[in-house]
């Protein structure tokens, strides 16, 4: 039954549909069905997200599985390390230790080891390390797992239960290692690219030229007074509210289902597709003026937070337009850019900067208003800067005169 789970394993390693908790979750139950006593494991690793630095599972005989993201600088992914029995192996480059918890051989040389004995009852322990790159030096855990067995029979592990251990764990951590950097790959397409377009270049759509014709509603946002902020503002002042006016815009572009595709210096370029069979042109428009109101929200209430710290307010300016535009990689063909470029997008960002000399926050493009039954300020027609023809605007009945305009 070990070969059985073994030979499992490699063929997890070569399906890419088998997530992390499934692997783990199948490991120990077919080791319990082996015959081999386990009545808690557990296993961690370090990932490149930009939320949380390693994720970790623990398996219970007795409950479900437990999966923990560690942020960055997170102090519980600190809290007890030194004294830990995986900073040992670590520290000290050994693969693997056991320990007794009970008996004239038990040894509680870590306080862990003290709670197991207590709370679980366990009679034996097993830790291991294992380093994907022998070479490397430093934090063993940057580039390997770490785990651990544990269990609650009298007599604790036999040498065929410790040899069948430490055969699985080598294959479990050779196919945690395919799937880690299978996630990693994901996290970097899906951060730097977006969800969708992160998607598409995994399947294949790479090569500069590659796009697709698409209906969009296209949102696109910029700072207010950036220039003057960033001269008044120490870097680490001015970068960190750029980074705040992002949360407010595009965090609330993706929370109302959006696909942000770029950051030009502190404009937000986003769309909100509209396909056959998926979202309509008004559905999309509800999406967009949802991401509006959320981005209002948001802004109202980081601002009031910066009034009292007596900060400057985060202010912008924002375009709505329907039109159809290339989606796909446009470049050199070395260095590519996955994004939306045509007539359309270009309208948009007039209409954002129209926002300054309008004195509004928001306009929108008559196309996308006919879509949403609702009190618009009918602004008139305005020719926009390379755009033949006038195009009719409007602005929501609640958005009020820009204070920016007083500092143009």
């Amino acid at each position: 039954m070990v070969d059985n789970i073994a030979d499992w394993l490699m063929e997890c390693a070569l399906d890419e549909q088998t997530t992390m908790m499934e692997l783990f979750e199948g490991t120990c139950l077919r080791l319990l069905a082996a015959g081999v006593p386990i009545t808690r494991s557990h296993i961690a690793f370090r990932t490149l997200h930009p939320l949380f630095a390693a994720i970790s599972y623990s398996w219970y005989k007795d409950r479900d599985t437990e999966r923990l993201e560690i942020a960055h600088n997170s102090a519980s992914a600190d809290a007890g390390w030194e004294v830990s029995p995986y900073a040992f192996l670590v520290e000290n480059n050994i693969d693997q230790i056991r320990r007794h918890l009970v008996g004239e051989n038990s040894l509680l040389d870590f306080p862990i080891l003290i709670e197991f004995q207590k709370n679980y009852r366990a009679t034996d322990y097993m830790a291991f390390s294992i380093q994907f790159d022998p070479e490397a030096e430093g934090e063993r855990i940057r580039s390997g797992v770490i785990g651990s067995w544990l269990t609650d029979r009298p007599g604790g592990f036999t040498d065929s239960d410790l040899h069948a251990l430490s055969r699985i764990q080598q294959r479990l951590a050779v196919t945690f290692k395919v799937l880690i950097k299978n996630q990693i790959a994901d996290n970097i397409l899906n951060t730097y690219l977006g969800p969708d377009a992160g998607r598409r270049v995994m399947n294949g759509q790479i090569q500069r030229g590659d796009y697709e014709a698409i209906h969009s509603v296209i949102w696109y946002s910029d700072m207010r007074n950036s220039t003057p902020l960033a001269e008044a503002l120490g870097p680490e002042d001015f970068f960190a509210m750029v980074n705040e006016y992002f949360e407010c815009t595009a965090g609330a572009v993706m929370g109302n289902g959006g696909e942000v595709l770029r950051f030009i210096g502190d404009a937000v370029l986003a769309i909100f597709p509209i396909r056959k069979g998926a979202l309509s042109e008004k559905q999309a428009c509800v999406r967009a003026m949802g991401a509006m109101r959320e981005a209002k929200r948001r802004a109202k209430k980081l601002n009031a937070e910066r009034t009292v710290n007596g900060q400057p307010l985060i202010e912008y300016g924002l375009g709505l337009h329907i039109g159809d535009v290339m989606y796909g990689n446009i470049g050199v063909p070395e260095r590519l850019e996955f994004s939306v470029i045509g007539p359309a997008a270009n309208e948009t960002a007039r209409l954002e900067s129209l926002t300054k000399e309008m004195g509004r926050s928001v306009i929108v493009s008559d196309q996308f208003a006919r879509n949403i039954k609702g009190k618009w300020d009918a602004l008139g027609k305005k020719s926009l800067k390379g755009v033949n023809g006038p195009m009719k605007l409007f602005s929501p009945k609640e958005s009020k005169p820009s204070v920016a305009k007083k500092n143009l």
